[in-house]
Parts: structure tokens; C-alpha cells; sequence
């Protein structure tokens, strides 16, 4: 078993003087075939695949964090790696486990094994093999090796997790009190010496034999043991694959050496990133790493940012606060790659609001990672996710997916020689950048080495749930990149501070990046990475400076420092207006008498498509469009491409802006990473750093010199604020604005921006950008006095209702929380206990980790007059209106432009009531033919069906789409 040892440690055939009893053992039978493998074979396996993925595909950064607590450092992390990957199945060694095959189970009564049949072995649930190998390794390294019960359990744990669920005190408990689902009674000695003669072997297999009694005094974090047990399902996951690893008899002569290197060679791992050492001056790597427009130059807080993480003792934590449109994620991905160097991590996952953010930020990775050096001279292939639900609807990440399908598969038969071969890529990649097969799905996907997802991914990490060990394992190996800090709410935050307290215990490097970043939370951020007792902390909250950079190293104090501003500036002149649409229609009448081009952001669906209308009537339909999330995941994407292809940057958008009139209606989708830019902006009052990021849409870019390019009406930048009641005291925000944002939030928003405020008809006051971003920021989310004297008491109202709503928010994000990081030798015992079972990147997972009320995602599809269904009529590039087969799956482009047509229900739909009653509706557009294996675009699907006109009825409401409007939703009459 050469593959699995140290080098200098001769190899050992795994089974070579096992007896008869030992090669007796089973581990896996397929019943279709009665293939088999016996027990010493897949342990071999395993401990084999355990050293190859150690040594080849591990990163260093979760190598260190594994050794750190052991007497010989990474060489020790090696063979306890190996070891706990060898004997993870040892609980397979038992009555409770062998019973199941009848005539594999035979076969060992036959030698003496005895164990009663399986249908008469009732309590065998309470054995399962995990809990049973536990048990067996806890009291083998008591008898052989001297170690205390409580000593054993920290490494006993990981075969105990290794099937995603550690157990609890009872369910130990439990087996304890029916040993005969370890050992039965009538012939418990040789299922003891079975037990303990596999155990022996493979501690001499994995070269531990004389170690263990070392490694008794060793007091293993829970950290490493939580990478430990990642690394040894991945392990077994692969030593599992029957393509990989050929079950017995068929392959029963192959030697150890041949089918460790087939399997290997069929998997084709791509190993990880190895960052080399980021040198030259800041220009220089900017120049380098990213596609610059002509004639820019780096900005300050870019710069600086590689100054301090080069300055930094160690890689930790890195706050970038810096305006909008300032090259933030430039920064945090040079960022990366010196942290990278520096900590040995194997990747980085970078973290967005949402599925359009990811969308969206995925091809600028990509071009990075294209750019992207390896110390090694032939680094090969780099394995690339886009995490989130949807992702395959993604034709940028598509394209990866092709590049890396191929079949995995470890040794096939020669069917004229009768022999076994290595197998062969059957269409090897050949791009650099893939999407590696065996590394798709909810549950590998985030190992793969570069991951482009939503928020959700990291603070599943935080999440009880199955497996949740193996995220673990894929974000302890990476640099975590956190974009729009900002942008979550208290029931989330509880979630990111549980998940940066277990990322700062893995020492992972963290670069957070918000252009409107409360002080208040900066200073949670610190604490929830490196602790509240962390020096500096106090200094950091107190920081004012903008742009800022807050490092914090391991083990060190905690740093705030204000950086030149790059010279960019806005001013933006703000003032009210009332809140009806003959108020606005007016004012934009006026505004674009001379042409341009405005964005108007309303707070909900429902006031974009009540605006649009109403300026329709005024401009023509032409001149007005929508950009909201109720389209169907197609034109959602097309509106996307469309904002960014006319309103982008000035080199993007030349020759698509429009050259007369034109006004987006928008709602929240446009404050968060896109690059639009247009020359009048009204919003709805929210929350004031939203607010700025909505204002950074506003003379984004320069057009022309001094902006001439722009109507000369429009080439002051101006923001007009709606969606109150100004006369009111305080404003009264409309109804639609306070469910989404709370009273407390608005009106404190609405007190800090009351200077800037005029009447109608008097001059606004000047918001500058970035000068004012920071103090109106901390001002208005701080808990000094703001606004005028007779708002207070409805303030205070406001405030006290905002705490218990934050409380509760905070209590209700506890009850499937993670536990803090326990302290060192303290086993993971019950980590997942009460937890929410599979629910990673599910609906059910999501709704875990983000504070919303539950509601329906359907396929929209359309019924003709003559009953046949069909793609919406007016999907681009020439995927609407096709024929959609109810009798069959459909072919696979189909398939995917139907899956394309997905859309979450609005907020009417979340009620129990309603939803119940349209889950009921919706089933009645049931396809049988879909829900075969094979047809993983429609399988389980929920299927709205839209009449000619593209109208429908659903529980009580009259539902209209459009491509133009999206999805518009009235109650029924």
C-alpha cells in the first residue's frame, strides 16, 4: 500500500497475513451484480486516497491547521490523516452492520462470525457502523495504547461523523447499552479479535503503530477535527465510487499499486491553487491582474490595500471601506492572491448579495483567475464554481462545465482480453479554467478551488446541518472575500459572526468590502473574527477616516487607518419631492426637456410597475423600461445585460445609450454591483446607506470633458427623494417601504439626510461623494440624537419597537447555529444535533439563513388555444415559443430554456393560507414524464401555466407577464 505512506516507510500489502476471518469482513455489495468488496480493501482504499488527497490536493493553509496541535507537525498530520481515512469503516466489523447481506453474512457464520438474520435484529438501528467504529477505535487505543476514555474521543469522533452527522451523548449511550450490535455474545471474542486484528493492521499500515502512544497527550482542536472528518468523507466518498474502485470478484487480482494509480488518474483532481508571492509596485499588479480602462490609474486605498496586506505579520482579517465605483473588488482579489502566498490557501470564494451580484461578478473572476500565476511550471487545470441554485443557467459557467465533463472513472475491462486497464479521459479537457465533474453538486461543489457564489454558501457554514463538515474543509482551504458587507440584516449577521468566529479559529484570511459600512457592525466584524478581548477594538469602532483599511492579525491587535481619497467627487444636489405621480411625471417633464437619461428606484415591485404605466402615458412606451426581480431567470438576466450594454461604463455603453429621453424604473436591483450610470436619479427613502449606493448610479462616470457629453440641463448630478409623506412629523415612509425596511431605520435615514433636504421649489443642499458617505453612514445607524426635536418621541417609539424586532431576529437565527469554537481536546460531539438535516443550497437551507417568509419558485410556461404547451413567446435568441412535450422529457436545450423560465412568487404567496392553497393549484400541471432520473432541468418542479394571452388565476390573483414588465400580480375580483 505504497501510495498511503510516509516516504522511507517500506510498503505494506494491506492483506498479506490477515486471517481468514479478517478477509471475511464485507464493506460493500451491489445487489444488481452481487459485487462485493470485502472490509481490508476499502479501508485500503480509503487510507490511500486520504495520502494521495494529502499530498496533492490538499492546501497548506488546512494542512497547518490539522498539525498544529501534534508533537511532529505536518508529518504527523500525514499519518493521523491517513489512519482516521484507514479506519473510518472499522464499525462495518459487526453483527449490526454484516447482518444486512444474506449471503455475505453467511459466508461469515460459516467461519464463526455468527450474527442473527436480519429481520430479527430489531434494535440494529441504534448500531449504526459510524457510532459502532467510533466505539471500536475509543476502546482499541484504551486497550492497546493506554489512552483514557476521554482522550479517545477526539479522535474517535471522526469515524463517528464520517456519514455528516457526529453523534450525541444518548445515541453513544444507546449502543453501550446493547453490546450485542458491536459483538454477539456467543462468539463475542472472535468478533473482538476480528475487530482488533483489522485495527492492528492498519495502524502498522499507516506506520502509527509506534505514535499513538505519543498522541495521547495531544489535545486535538476542534477545528482539526472538523477538517479531519471533511478530509475522510472525501476519502470515502471517492474509495466508494464503484467506477473508480471495482468491487470483487472481477477485481479481485488487481495489485494495491495499480488500483490506487487507475483510480487517481480516473478522478483527475485538479490539484489546488498555489499563489506565488505577489511582487512589483501596486501599478504594476493592477496592470498585471486586471483589464484597466485606458488612461486610469490606481487609486489610493488600492494601493494601500496590497501595502498593508504585504505589511501584515501574518494574514487576518481586511476591512476595505472605500466609495463606490473605487475598484474595491480589484483590491480584495490582490488581495487574495497575497494572502494566498502568504497562508497557503488553495482558493478563494468570493461572497455576493445575491444570485444577479454573482451573475455578475463571475466573468470578472474568471478574467482574473485567466491572468492568475502558480509557483508550480505546469499547474494544469483550475477547478471553478458559480454556488449558487441556478448557477447552470449561467452561459459563462456552462462553458466551464463542458470543458470539464468527462467520465470519472478509475479501470474498465478489456472486453477481448477479459483483463482490467487504466481507464481513459473519454474527452479530457482541455481548458484551464473547469468545472470538474466530481466536484459538482450541493455537496462537493464548494471544494472546488475558486467559488463565485451568494452569501448563503458561507453562512450555511454557520448552519447545522448534514456534512456540514465538508464546507468546512472547502472554506478553511481559501481566501474568503465578503462583497457588500453591508447589505445584511441582524438575522444574518448573526449567522456571518458565528462564521467568521470558526474562520478566524481556521486562521482563513478575510477581506470584507463595503463603500457604506457601519462603525458599529466594523467593530462586530473584528470581534466576531478574533474575539472581543482583541487589542485595539475600542480604537477600531472609534475609526472616522474615508476610505478606511482594518487589518487584524492573528494573535495581534486589531488597526484602523484612513487612506487619500482617489480625487473622484460627486456633488450631489438633494431635495424632496411629494410622493404622487403627478409630482414626478411633472419634475421629469421638466428634468429631460433637453433629453437624458433617469433612474427611478422604487422600494417595492408594486410602486416600479404603478410608475412605469404612468410614465408611459407621459414619454411612450419606448422611452420608459422596468429592471426589477420578477422576471423569469431568462429576461432577468437579458434586463441585466441590457442595463450594463446602455448605461454601462462610457467604452461599453457608446453608441447603445440613448441618445434622446429614456427612464429606468427600478426597484432595490439596481443599487448593488452594476456599473450604471445616468444623469438624474429619484428615490424612495430607505435606508441612507442604500441610499448611497443608489446615488453611486448617479454621474458615475465622466462623460466628455467636465461631463459636456451629458444634457447640459443634467450636468449637475441631482437626487430627488420621494416615497414619504414630507409633511408629516416625522415623514411618514409609504406603507411598502416600512415592511421592508422597518420604521427605525427610515426615519433615522430621513433625520440625518433633513439637512441636506429643501421644500419644493428651494435649491437642494449638497451631498458630496465620498466626503459625506462615512458621517452620514455612522450618524444615522449610531445612537446619538438626529433630526429635529419634535421627531423624538416617534423616534424612541421606533427605536424601542427596532430592539425587540433585532432581539427576536437574533434568538430566532440561534436555534440552528453552530455552537463557538469549543476549546482544544474537546471532542465535536453532538455539533449538528437537532439541526436541519440536508438543507444546504435548498430552499429550505436558504430560508435558514436569511430571515424571509417562505414562498413558491415555479417554471413559467404557456398553454396554447389548442392545449399545447410552449416557451414564453419573447425569450431571446430564439427560445421563445417552443414546443414543450408533456408526454416525454424534452431534449436538453429545451429542458434548460424551460428551467431558465424560473421566478420566486411575490410576497402574496408567502401567507400559509395562500400558499398552501397554490401549491394545490399548481400540482394540478403535474408531469409524470418529467420526473424521471434523468431529467434533472424538471424533475420536482412546480409549473405555472399561462393561458394565450400569458394570463393566469392562482389562489385568489390574476397574474399578467410580460417580457417588458415581468410578472404583475392583482387580487382577483
Amino acid at each position: 500500500m505504497s501510495l498511503m505512506l510516509l516516504e522511507g516507510v517500506p510498503p505494506v500489502e494491506f492483506q498479506d497475513g490477515l486471517s481468514d476471518e479478517a478477509c471475511a469482513v464485507w464493506a460493500k455489495h451491489d445487489r444488481d451484480t452481487d459485487g462485493w468488496l470485502p472490509l481490508w480493501r476499502h479501508m485500503a482504499d480509503s487510507g490511500a486516497v486520504a495520502g494521495l488527497l494529502w499530498d496533492r490536493w490538499l492546501p497548506l493553509q488546512v494542512k497547518h491547521v490539522i498539525a498544529q496541535d501534534l508533537p511532529s507537525g505536518l508529518e504527523d498530520g500525514r499519518r493521523l490523516a491517513v489512519w482516521l481515512a484507514t479506519t473510518h469503516d472499522i464499525g462495518k466489523a459487526s453483527p449490526a452492520f454484516a447482518c444486512q447481506v444474506d449471503l455475505l453474512a453467511d459466508a461469515m457464520r460459516v467461519i464463526g462470525l455468527d450474527m442473527p438474520p436480519y429481520k430479527e435484529f430489531p434494535d440494529r438501528k441504534l448500531g449504526p457502523h459510524g457510532l459502532v467504529g467510533q466505539a471500536l477505535i475509543q476502546e482499541w487505543l484504551v486497550e492497546r495504547y493506554g489512552w483514557s476514555r476521554s482522550e479517545t474521543l477526539q479522535v474517535g469522533i471522526v469515524a463517528g461523523g464520517h456519514h455528516g452527522v457526529p453523534p450525541t451523548a444518548s445515541q453513544i449511550k444507546a449502543l453501550h447499552d446493547h453490546p450485542e450490535l458491536v459483538r454477539t455474545s456467543s462468539c463475542a471474542a472472535l468478533w473482538q479479535s476480528v475487530q482488533w486484528e483489522l485495527l492492528d493492521r492498519c495502524a502498522q499500515a499507516c506506520a502509527v503503530s509506534d505514535t499513538l502512544a505519543d498522541w495521547r497527550k495531544i489535545r486535538l482542536g476542534q477545528p482539526a477535527q472538523a477538517l479531519l472528518t471533511g478530509l475522510v468523507i472525501v476519502a470515502d466518498w471517492i474509495a466508494s465510487n464503484p467506477d473508480l474502485f471495482p468491487y470483487f470478484p472481477d477485481a479481485a487480482h488487481l495489485s494495491n499499486h495499480d488500483r490506487i494509480a487507475s483510480a487517481w488518474h480516473g478522478l483527475d483532481l485538479p490539484e489546488p491553487w498555489q499563489a506565488s508571492a505577489l511582487t512589483g509596485s501596486p501599478e504594476n499588479v493592477y496592470a498585471s491582474r486586471f483589464q484597466l480602462p485606458l488612461g486610469s490609474r490606481v487609486r489610493p486605498v488600492q494601493e494601500r490595500a496590497v501595502q498593508v496586506a504585504r505589511g501584515m505579520s501574518a494574514p487576518g482579517l481586511l476591512i476595505i471601506e472605500a466609495p463606490m465605483g473605487e475598484g474595491k473588488t480589484e483590491a480584495a482579489l490582490a488581495v487574495a492572491e497575497i494572502f494566498a502566498a502568504r497562508s497557503g490557501a488553495g482558493g478563494c470564494f468570493v461572497a455576493l448579495p445575491t444570485m444577479a451580484t454573482s451573475n455578475a461578478m463571475f466573468p470578472r473572476v474568471l478574467q482574473w483567475l485567466n491572468r492568475v500565476p502558480d509557483v508550480r511550471q505546469d499547474p494544469g487545470r483550475r477547478s471553478v464554481l458559480l454556488a449558487h441554485s441556478k448557477a447552470a443557467l449561467n452561459d459563462d459557467y456552462a462553458t466551464l462545465m463542458q470543458a470539464g465533463r468527462r467520465d470519472v472513472r478509475g479501470v474498465e475491462m478489456d472486453g477481448g482480453a477479459g483483463e482490467w486497464r487504466p481507464g481513459h479521459d473519454r474527452a479530457a479537457a482541455s481548458a484551464e479554467l473547469v468545472a470538474h465533474q466530481w466536484l459538482r453538486g450541493r455537496k462537493k461543489g464548494m471544494l472546488s478551488s475558486f467559488v463565485i457564489g451568494t452569501i448563503d454558501q458561507l453562512l450555511f457554514m454557520g448552519l447545522k446541518s448534514r456534512h456540514l463538515a465538508l464546507r468546512h474543509l472547502a472554506l478553511a482551504g481559501k481566501v474568503v472575500v465578503i462583497d457588500e458587507a453591508h447589505a445584511y440584516d441582524t438575522y444574518m449577521n448573526s449567522y456571518l459572526d458565528r462564521v467568521l468566529s470558526w474562520l478566524g479559529a481556521y486562521r482563513v484570511p478575510v477581506v470584507v468590502l463595503s463603500a457604506t459600512l457601519p462603525a458599529g457592525r466594523r467593530r462586530e466584524l473584528v470581534e466576531a473574527y478574533a474575539g472581543k478581548a482583541t487589542v485595539g477594538v475600542d480604537l477600531v469602532a472609534e475609526a472616522r477616516g474615508y476610505p478606511l483599511l482594518t487589518t487584524v492579525e492573528p494573535d495581534g491587535e486589531a488597526k484602523s487607518e484612513a487612506v487619500e481619497a482617489s480625487g473622484r467627487a460627486t456633488r450631489i444636489h438633494l431635495e424632496r419631492i411629494q410622493d404622487d405621480l403627478t409630482s414626478l411625471g411633472d419634475r421629469l417633464t421638466h428634468e429631460l426637456m433637453g433629453g437624458g437619461c433617469a433612474l427611478v428606484v422604487r422600494n417595492t415591485v408594486d410602486r416600479v410597475l404603478e410608475t412605469a404605466a404612468y410614465l408611459r402615458g407621459l414619454f411612450g412606451d419606448e422611452n420608459v423600461s422596468v429592471a426589477h426581480a420578477r422576471f423569469v431567470d431568462i429576461d432577468r438576466a437579458d434586463k441585466d445585460d441590457d442595463l450594463l450594454k446602455r448605461f454601462g461604463p462610457p467604452e461599453k455603453s457608446r453608441g447603445h445609450r440613448p441618445t434622446g429621453r429614456h427612464i429606468v424604473v427600478a426597484s432595490s436591483v439596481a443599487e448593488q454591483s452594476l456599473d450604471i450610470d445616468f444623469d438624474l436619479l429619484v428615490s424612495d427613502l430607505c435606508p441612507v446607506d442604500l441610499l448611497l449606493q443608489r446615488m453611486g448610479r448617479l454621474h458615475r462616470h465622466v462623460r466628455g470633458q467636465d461631463q459636456s457629453d451629458r444634457p447640459e440641463a443634467l450636468r449637475t448630478a441631482r437626487c430627488l427623494l420621494t416615497g414619504a409623506d414630507w409633511d408629516s412629523v416625522p415623514p411618514k415612509p409609504v406603507r411598502g417601504s416600512t415592511l421592508i425596511y422597518r420604521d427605525h431605520v427610515l426615519l433615522r435615514s430621513a433625520a440625518v439626510l433633513e439637512p441636506y433636504l429643501s421644500r419644493m421649489g428651494e435649491s437642494g443642499h449638497v451631498v458630496r461623494l465620498p466626503e459625506d458617505i462615512s458621517p452620514l453612514v455612522q450618524d444615522a445607524y449610531g445612537s446619538g440624537e438626529v433630526g429635529p426635536s419634535e421627531w423624538q418621541d416617534a423616534m424612541a417609539k421606533a427605536a424601542v419597537a427596532e430592539q425587540l424586532h433585532q432581539a427576536r431576529q437574533e434568538e430566532t437565527a440561534q436555534d440552528f447555529q453552530i455552537n463557538q469554537v469549543g476549546r482544544a481536546g474537546r471532542a465535536l460531539l453532538g455539533w449538528v444535533d437537532a439541526g436541519v438535516g440536508d438543507a444546504d443550497d435548498t430552499r429550505r437551507g436558504r430560508a435558514q439563513v436569511r430571515d424571509s417568509r417562505e414562498t413558491l419558485e415555479v417554471l413559467v410556461l404557456k398553454r396554447r388555444a389548442d392545449g399545447a404547451w410552449a416557451t414564453l413567446p419573447d425569450l431571446s435568441r430564439k427560445r421563445g415559443g417552443l414546443d414543450v412535450p408533456t408526454d416525454a422529457i424534452p431534449q436538453a436545450r429545451v429542458a434548460r430554456i424551460v428551467a431558465g423560465c424560473g421566478l420566486r412568487l411575490p410576497y402574496q404567496f408567502s401567507f400559509p393560507a395562500v400558499l398552501d392553497r397554490a401549491i394545490d393549484e399548481l400540482e394540478a400541471n403535474y408531469v409524470p414524464a418529467w420526473q424521471a432520473k434523468d431529467s434533472p432541468w424538471l424533475a420536482g418542479e412546480l409549473i405555472l401555466l399561462l393561458d394565450e394571452n400569458c394570463r393566469a388565476r392562482l389562489a385568489g390573483f390574476d397574474l399578467h407577464y410580460t417580457s417588458t414588465d415581468g410578472l404583475e400580480v392583482t387580487r382577483a375580483e
